[in-house]
């Protein structure tokens, strides 16, 4: 029954997070709130006539009865602001949810907590980073959490699920949907190693306005935030400042200054926002990790479907070394020409990058 209280406090009209905590203040408990009196609510700052009396409708436990039903059975585990199992870090920040829905397998007070977000329109070049990441956390007993959404993130997840790391999508919407929605199939395997947290209820669409407000919970549940990749303006920049405003470490890869995708990088590094790392090694480093905890686990090999017999060929020559454009068709017995139409496609799907002397390199 007090499950019912917990969730009903996050759905009265014009009370939000702070106000829920003026309230779980003065009453101890969520039912004592919706037992108490018009004249003892009207006492909690922020609580006037109107607001006391939204609670005492009991509309709001309506709504949560309504929400019930899927937690039940979907299992989704509800963290209430004063239960133990609540994410510590986030705890800690002045506008923390008041509750959070999960489904996982993901401790959400892991020791190590690292978030990686970036750009959606990620580069070869930003999906080289998040492989590397991966590859250089992954024995040092990591939980990555990202934003589950294009580009950066996604790839985020994608590489932490390779290398064996436990990584957690935090939503922009309820648990009963997926935005976007062709990210369904690796929400699946995260829930697997990792898990899926959001503060909003079943049922809530991914509105534009819930994006600042989810970036926030990834600021604010981790210890580190990491941009790889980020325009002038956007969600990776948003994040970065919310986890200044934690006193958390920010730290982001420089790019070009011609590249567009690395002006929010450049731009954090620049004005001190950011400290500057030119390689994933930094991490450990600059966190003061001791040696690796765990030993490294293989990388799990998944390429596209629509790939043909000799594109995974060329991808399988680029996995023991780099090769220039000469060497790959003397070992293809392939010319150039018709080698180069592969090349462009593997690119294409950010399968491998190209280097300055018709190089080519593995993503």
């Amino acid at each position: 029954m007090s499950l019912i209280y917990k969730i009903a406090l996050t759905m009265i009209q014009n009370v939000g997070h702070i106000t829920a905590k003026h309230l779980l203040t003065r009453f101890i408990t969520p039912e004592a709130i919706f037992k108490a009196t018009k004249q003892a609510l009207m006492e909690v700052p922020g609580v006037g006539a109107i607001t006391a009396q939204h609670i005492l409708s009991k509309e709001a436990l309506k709504k949560a009865r309504e929400h019930l039903k899927f937690i039940e059975k979907y299992q989704v585990q509800v963290l209430f602001y004063t239960d133990d199992n609540y994410p510590f870090r986030l705890k800690n920040c002045d506008d923390a949810p008041i509750l959070l829905y999960y489904r996982g397998t993901a401790d959400l007070n892991h020791p190590r907590i690292v978030s990686i977000v970036g750009t959606r329109m990620a580069t070869s070049y930003g999906k080289l980073l998040c492989k590397q990441l991966a590859e250089v956390l992954a024995p040092y007993g990591v939980l990555v959490v990202s934003g589950l959404a294009y580009g950066i993130d996604v790839n985020a997840h994608q590489e932490s699920l390779s290398h064996g790391i436990p990584t957690v999508g935090v939503l922009a919407h309820g648990l009963d949907r997926m935005y976007p929605q062709v990210h369904g199939a690796i929400a699946k395997k995260m829930l697997l190693n990792g898990g899926l947290l959001t503060e909003f209820p079943p049922f809530t669409n991914p509105d534009k306005e819930n994006f600042p407000k989810r970036n926030r919970i990834i600021a604010g549940i981790s210890d580190v935030t990491i941009v790889v990749e980020a325009a002038s303006k956007g969600g990776a920049l948003i994040t970065a400042d919310i986890a200044n405003s934690y006193h958390r470490d920010v730290y982001a890869f420089p790019g070009r200054a011609t590249d567009p995708y690395s002006e929010g990088c450049n731009f954090l590094i620049k004005t001190n926002r950011a400290g500057l790392i030119s390689h994933a090694k930094d991490i450990p480093y600059f966190l003061g990790w001791e040696e690796p905890l765990l030993k490294p686990v293989p990388v799990l090999e998944e390429l596209p479907e629509e790939l043909n017999p000799l594109e995974i060929k060329i991808l399988k020559l680029l996995k023991v070394s780099d090769l220039d454009i000469d060497q790959l068709s003397g070992q293809l017995a392939l010319p150039q020409s018709q080698l180069l139409l592969h090349l462009l496609n593997l690119e294409i799907e950010g399968l491998l990058v190209s280097l300055p002397g018709k190089r080519y390199q593995r993503c």
